[in-house]
């Protein structure tokens, strides 16, 4: 084998190796993004969520719990008729004492927005950008 036939060879094989890694690099990453969403609205699961993250993103707080089941179901459905415009990105309890629950939501437009909702499943307050604990005020904050 003449030297041109042997780099040929490794140019396919270094090509091969390149295509066979960014092949499941991205069987991975299709994979972990799958949607699931049995309620019908619009959500971004979590995964999908952190891998754009969004300016002022933020990970879920250690002391807020994920909701599941029909309490996430109506505090998803009450963030959704309040910010009709916006996708939830996940739905939780809150610890800063804004409300017993908290919906973070990207409006349309990219705006990050959280909607605080109560145990009665009622919005109490709505808050652009990032969420502040309780006590900061918000400059964006609507009831």
């Amino acid at each position: 084998m003449d030297w041109k036939q042997h780099r040929t060879m490794r140019i396919v094989a270094a090509a091969a190796l390149a295509l066979g890694v960014a092949g499941g690099s991205y069987g991975i990453a299709s994979a972990a993004s799958g949607s699931g969403s049995s309620s019908g609205l619009s959500t971004v699961p979590a995964v999908a969520a952190q891998a754009g993250r969004p300016h002022g993103w933020s990970p879920q707080r250690s002391d807020e719990t994920l909701l599941t089941g029909d309490t996430a179901s109506r505090v998803r459905a009450a963030a959704v008729a309040k910010e009709s415009n916006a996708t939830v990105s996940r739905v939780e309890t809150d610890a800063d004492g804004h409300a017993a629950y908290e919906v973070h939501m990207v409006r349309s437009d990219g705006t990050l927005v959280t909607v605080y909702v109560d145990k009665q499943f009622e919005v109490i307050g709505v808050e652009t950008g990032m969420a502040r604990p309780a006590g900061r005020p918000a400059p964006g904050r609507t009831a």
